[in-house]
């Protein structure tokens, strides 16, 4: 339904441009937005590399397995079917912490080895378990504590002062 709607937008805005005869604004708008969008990837490629490059060494230091043992207490309440010291809960409380930090695309191959993790531990493998669906329902709320994606976007597209994001979100 929502590709309905937008195809019907974009043959509306150029029946009108058509009409109008301001076609060639329709062709010129869409090749520098098609620019804008690579340039602003490529630049988020560079925020992106550094982050998951930071939590692969975070992750080889040993630091996801601090940031599990401190949030212990929480993973018990929250996950009481997954053992403490499980490969899981390391993935998750990984995933949470890049999640917080505002690195969705860098928390997400934490959340798909926490899911994998779970899986092992899943009796009824055609069903998620409890924990699963838990996860679930954490990761995709994802609680942000510092937008450091939005703050990339914002220096991509050119913000004097890219961090003024962070406290409204």
């Amino acid at each position: 339904m929502v590709n309905v709607i937008w195809v019907s937008l974009l043959l509306v805005g150029i029946a009108v441009a058509a009409a109008t005869g301001r076609v060639e604004v329709v062709s010129q708008t869409a090749l520098l937005s098609a620019q804008k969008a690579v340039e602003v990837a490529f630049e988020l490629v560079g925020v992106m590399a550094l982050w998951l490059g930071l939590l692969r060494i975070a992750e080889e230091g040993g630091l996801m397995q601090l940031i599990a043992r401190a949030l212990r207490p929480f993973t018990r309440l929250l996950f009481p079917s997954v053992p403490p010291d499980h490969p899981a809960v390391s993935a998750m409380a990984m995933n949470i912490s890049a999640n917080a930090l505002g690195l969705g695309n860098a928390a997400t191959p934490f959340g798909l080895k926490a899911m994998q993790e779970l899986q092992k531990l899943n009796l009824s493998k055609d069903e998620a378990s409890d924990a699963m669906c838990t996860f679930l329902a954490i990761n995709t709320s994802c609680v942000t504590l510092l937008p450091a994606t939005i703050i990339g976007i914002r220096v991509a597209a050119g913000s004097i002062n890219p961090t003024d994001i962070v406290g409204p979100t």
